[in-house]
């Protein structure tokens, strides 16, 4: 599934080709993804500018005078910005059309994905409105993460996948940051001090943030929209590593399962 850097290198991916350019046309090729596509996407958006084209989690938003586009690429999607006139492949369900000649074709061979329109403030959306803050932000940092942790129970690892709690750390990086901060998974929320948060926020920002420079990891479905693989894979520290051993210890990198997701951590580095 892509995650926030995936999201946000498909973000910065297609903006330069569409910011300020004029919808000419909609077409719907499937009328059904996660959630039927509405019936007056193409009639609303049709002569409308993308006045910018933001990101909220893992959601894109095309944001218009009167409205804004939501895109969310589910378990394999992407998009990719083609010429007007390129011939739509297997699984290309929806074109936006603009001006420029360029067309922002969204490709999802499960259909686990959505496009959906709202005229109202995006952020009160009821798929955005209860998110957490965005990692990268200010407004993500050891007092508001230990803060949140005090009545927590739950593992450290699930805690910071939670979207509620802060939005995109998804599985691969919440197993590397973890690593990174010398944390171990299965450390309850509650039992870490808040020196030890102020390591964990740094290292998920700068996870994070290495992540979106190297186009995000490529371990499935997802390349970026000129059709590139990210590259993060290739430095991952302790993802899918089981039985390697760890690059400062050298002992055998253990896996485990925390809520049907694979753990992946170092038993002698992270306590």
């Amino acid at each position: 599934m892509p995650e926030l850097p995936e999201v946000e290198t498909s973000r910065r991916g297609i903006e330069p080709y569409i910011l300020n350019q004029q919808v000419i046309d909609v077409v719907v090729r499937q009328k059904k993804l996660r959630w039927p596509i509405p019936a007056r996407l193409k009639s609303e958006l049709i002569k409308q500018k993308i006045l910018a084209v933001g990101r909220r989690g893992k959601y894109l938003l095309l944001e218009t005078g009167i409205g804004t586009v939501l895109i969310h690429l589910g378990m394999s999607g992407s998009l990719r910005i083609v010429d007007k006139g390129t011939a739509p492949e297997k699984h290309d369900h929806i074109d936006i059309a603009f001006n420029n000649n360029k067309v922002l074709r969204l490709r999802d061979p499960r259909r686990f994905g959505s496009v959906l329109w709202t005229r109202k403030d995006p952020a009160q959306h009821k798929l955005l409105s209860q998110l957490g803050p965005e990692p990268l932000s200010d407004e993500f940092n050891a007092d508001y993460l230990y803060q949140q942790s005090r009545s927590r129970k739950v593992a450290i690892k699930l805690f910071i996948m939670n979207s509620q709690v802060v939005v995109g750390v998804g599985n691969i990086y919440a197993n590397e940051a973890l690593f990174m901060a010398g944390i171990n998974p299965k450390r309850q929320a509650s039992r870490i001090s808040y020196q030890r948060y102020q390591i964990l926020v740094a290292c998920i920002k700068e996870v994070l943030q290495l992540a979106i420079q190297q186009g995000g990891t490529s371990l499935q479905d997802f390349t970026q929209q000129d059709g590139k693989p990210g590259y993060f894979q290739q430095i991952l520290k302790v993802y899918g590593k089981t039985n390697q051993p760890c690059l400062i210890c050298h002992q055998p990198i253990r896996q485990l399962r925390q809520q049907q997701r694979s753990t992946f951590y170092c038993s002698q580095c992270q306590s």
